[in-house]
């Protein structure tokens, strides 16, 4: 999902000596992994009001402007610092349209309905192969809905390191970088967050949902 390390490094040697064109090819490189990322994580109902690409440009934007302490002091892996920056920025959005604005987003859930969790959708279509059969895709698409039913019944860190791990492909490395644990701790989450998840598809099952 991320753009390959080796190129995002040349373009922030280039950035850091003030190269105007690199920056902008850098944060353009970013642009579409950080769509996704905000579009697996946005509260449908803040989604009704704000569109994901909105927030992407306020991030890249920050980004932008705290480039130069980032290259200053690189404690992370740029693609990691870009997620945190997203993350932020995510929270301070539900927080002006979700929590101050309560009330007037409670009362467009006729709209949220009729967005039909549009999130995980467009999640699932990024997911499909063009390469499937029709029968194929078929049976995927419903795995993925499945996977995607079942994920939202996690508790958020459960659900959080398997976004990270399934749906962003990051390693576990990296996974423990961007949440701050040391890589057997990642790691342990991880299985940990797995074996919830296959309880949940188990239960489905066993009440005739699966």
């Amino acid at each position: 999902m991320w753009p390959d390390s080796e190129q995002t490094k040349e373009l922030i040697r280039s950035a850091a000596v003030g190269d105007d064109v690199a920056v902008n090819a850098l944060m353009d490189r970013h642009r579409i992994a950080l769509r996704q990322m905000v579009q697996m994580r946005m509260d449908k109902a803040v989604a009704a009001r704000v569109d994901a690409s909105d927030i992407v440009q306020e991030i890249l934007v920050e980004a932008s402007q705290r480039l130069s302490d980032y290259v200053r002091n690189p404690t992370l892996p740029f693609h990691l610092w870009l997620r945190q920056l997203a993350k932020d920025q995510m929270i301070d959005t539900y927080r002006r349209h979700r929590l101050a604005q309560r009330r007037s987003v409670d009362r467009e859930r006729s709209l949220d309905a009729a967005y039909s969790d549009q999130s995980s959708l467009n999640l699932a279509a990024r997911l499909a192969d063009s390469e499937l059969t029709p029968a194929a895709a078929t049976i995927r698409k419903e795995l993925e809905q499945r996977f995607l039913a079942a994920l939202a019944q996690l508790d958020e860190d459960d659900r959080e390191i398997m976004l990270m791990r399934h749906c962003e492909h990051l390693g576990n490395s990296e996974v423990a970088a961007a949440l701050g644990l040391t890589p057997p701790a990642a790691g342990m989450r991880y299985l940990r967050a797995v074996r919830r998840l296959r309880d949940v598809l188990g239960s489905d099952q066993l009440s005739g949902r699966g």
